[in-house]
């Protein structure tokens, strides 16, 4: 159903850090190129969602878009490495999340139409009989239309779902962004550690790291980060992975590393990408606490830049670390001209 939006971190910049935020979503860091949000996909029937403030770093939007070449995998496949982790994991959060409802079958909205769903989810729902499919869908495109102004009833839509088709990978894959959405951490990375294990690709894995990071675990979001099939992400996840890492470091206090962790061949202010602004804002937020200001300043306008979109506030935070040596009235604009 999401920047990724932010991370709701214990960082200094409280406000900037929310500022940030990215559009994963099921069914959505920094204000640099929401979600995080652009481009989420329509799993859940929405073609487009509203901006929802998150941490800066976290992942979370178009990790959340379906991916081509995932088929169902049997729910016992067993991965080796990081992935073990991810079930032992699993384990300490299972008593958080509910098995299903908490008040029974939620009432379906009349626009809650099956022809809103993504095509790889209707191809999915056929594994179950007609009359379920059906209502599982319908359950799914509520949670869809319902994510951005109530997601706690989008989250009751999408645990029914699952309480019906829990085998469907494709609907453990909508509960667990549904749940990200709706800021119930724990489940969403439960939910989400199922549907990667039933489903072929690399999965959700910048939204599942800052679930992590999000529950105090940032050791947890860095291993999720090294992962062998993090090679398998799109490039824009890749960058939400490593945005999400960069949070974890600071949540360490480890804030030059956290800068590192952004570095890369895309880092070229030469070299525009749909989502360099976002990476760019990023880099320029870690520069700041790290206290290399100069640097910070020269990257916030480089993300600046690259936001054709206005969706960050990287020009007004250039403005705010220089705003000491320059005149009162100077602007944003003028700032970038010294």
């Amino acid at each position: 159903m999401r920047d990724e939006r932010g991370s709701r971190d214990g960082d200094d910049r409280d406000q900037h850090d929310n500022r940030s935020s990215r559009d994963d979503r099921d069914d959505r860091d920094e204000r640099s190129g929401r979600d995080e949000r652009s481009g989420r996909d329509d799993r859940s029937g929405r073609d487009d969602r509203a901006d929802r403030d998150r941490r800066d770093d976290r992942a979370p939007r178009d990790d959340r878009a379906p991916r081509d070449d995932r088929a169902p995998r049997d729910d016992r496949d067993e991965r080796g490495g990081s992935d073990g982790q991810d079930d032992r994991g699993a384990r300490d959060d299972r008593d958080e999340v509910p098995s299903g409802p908490r008040g029974g079958r939620p009432e379906l909205p009349e626009e809650a139409d099956l022809s809103l769903l993504d095509p790889e989810i209707k191809a999915e729902l056929r594994s179950l009989p007609k009359g379920l499919a059906e209502i599982v869908g319908r359950h799914l495109a509520a949670a869809g239309l319902l994510i951005d102004e109530e997601p706690e009833l989008a989250l009751e839509h999408a645990r029914y779902a699952r309480s019906k088709a829990a085998r469907v990978g494709v609907v453990r894959e909508a509960a667990g962004l549904t749940a990200y959405f709706a800021d119930k951490w724990a489940e969403a990375l439960s939910e989400l550690r199922a549907a990667r294990r039933m489903m072929a690709g690399p999965g959700h894995l910048a939204i599942m790291a800052d679930c992590e990071r999000a529950l105090g675990r940032p050791e947890r979001a860095i291993d999720l980060a090294k992962d062998p099939s993090a090679k398998e992400l799109s490039q824009e996840d890749e960058i939400e992975l490593r945005i999400v890492a960069a949070g974890a470091r600071r949540d360490m206090g480890q804030f030059d590393a956290a800068v590192v962790a952004l570095q890369g061949p895309d880092l070229d202010p030469g070299q525009r990408t749909p989502y360099s602004a976002r990476l760019f804002y990023a880099y320029a937020d870690n520069l700041a606490a790290a206290g290399r200001t100069e640097e910070a300043v020269k990257w916030f306008l480089n993300a600046a830049e690259a936001d054709d979109e206005g969706e960050t506030d990287a020009a007004e935070r250039a403005f705010e670390l220089t705003h000491d040596d320059t005149p009162e009235n100077a602007s944003p604009e003028e700032i970038g001209q010294q």
